[in-house]
């Protein structure tokens, strides 16, 4: 079970900055092998999603109210920890960022940005596509889109 903790950017502690930020580039980076600007000036605009195990972050969203990121609210940064994957923790990380769209910002639609092969993962949540596949960072994404 996932100890879920959600904060705007200025409510972050330097420590959950940090790792967040460690976990971002240790998923994004590392092991997809993706040289990107992680680091993309958004993090102040989001509401961070943190999930802890034992007091180790290995879960992590950052989610956007209409008209921050795209022209719906959003979710991004979608991350579990390697070793965690097995717990399905990607399920509870997503469902506590909806629930706090709709609690944080009155929204139920919701867009995504979604790595195409986590596309059915995406559809276990509601989410449906609405794009075609396109590449982002060079890695195969389509858009996602959750509606009431």
């Amino acid at each position: 079970m996932l100890d879920i903790t959600i904060k705007f950017f200025e409510e972050l502690t330097t420590t959950e900055l940090y790792a967040l930020l460690q976990l971002r580039s240790e998923v994004f980076v590392v092991e997809q092998n993706c040289v990107y600007q992680d680091i993309d000036g958004k993090d102040n605009k989001a509401l961070h999603v943190l999930g802890f195990k034992n007091y180790e972050l290995v879960a992590y969203t950052r989610i956007f109210n209409s008209g921050d990121y795209f022209e719906n609210a959003s979710i991004g940064r979608v991350i579990v920890k390697e070793s965690e994957r097995t717990h399905k923790y990607g399920y509870d990380i997503m469902k506590s960022s909806i629930q706090a769209i709709s609690t944080k910002f009155d929204e139920t639609t919701i867009k995504i940005s979604a790595q195409k092969h986590l596309e059915s993962f995406y559809n276990n949540l509601g989410f449906v596509a609405v794009s075609e596949p396109y590449l982002e960072d060079g890695i195969p994404h389509i858009g996602m889109l959750l509606k009431p």
